[in-house]
């Protein structure tokens, strides 16, 4: 890294540091911290209007801040799509619920823990394996590049969940007993 100071940028290209601080950060310190804080959010808002709302403006404002975000710590460590930079992890984390929500009633606790832990597990998988167009964009110059193949991601993730949906009963089963 070069000697410039860090600053808000890097506190949210690295969520606060951690993607410095974690080992596989695109999963320790991006996904699973997203999905917890929207496991949080689905907890206490889920049949809120107020869901939908504080979920589109957390979407948004990570992909804008993550842009702005990634551009500012590719330049500052001279390098095309900084590992510890996770920000585009988080938007992408959360548009794969977005996506998938609507087709998955969420009736109880056990329901909510399976969606987020089957949606952190695809996401993950589709941003791991880049299938198209998901590792095209992620050529996309700067900023712009690190975010999209995410948010790209994130959709075909919220597709995949919403279509195994029907497969993970047993899975409910469990966390029901569980929670």
């Amino acid at each position: 890294m070069c000697g410039r100071m860090k600053g808000p940028t890097y506190a949210i290209a690295t969520t606060l540091g951690l993607g410095d601080r974690l080992p596989a950060p695109g999963t320790f310190a991006g996904s699973l911290p997203a999905s917890l804080l929207w496991l949080l959010i689905a907890a206490a808002l889920g049949g809120s209007p107020w869901f939908v709302t504080v979920t589109t403006v957390l979407i948004t404002a990570s992909t804008i801040g993550g842009i702005w975000s990634a551009d500012a710590e590719i330049e500052r460590r001279r390098t095309g799509d900084p590992g510890p930079v996770v920000i585009d992890e988080v938007a992408g984390q959360w548009v794969t619920f977005v996506c998938a929500q609507s087709l998955w009633p969420i009736d109880d606790f056990a329901h909510l823990v399976v969606f987020v832990g089957a949606g952190f597990l695809l996401f993950r998988l589709f941003d791991i394996v880049k299938p198209w167009p998901v590792g095209r964009l992620e050529k996309l110059p700067g900023g712009f590049g690190v975010v999209a193949d995410d948010l790209a991601a994130g959709v075909l993730a919220g597709i995949a969940l919403a279509l195994v949906r029907p497969w993970l009963g047993w899975a409910v089963d469990i966390a029901s007993r569980l929670v």
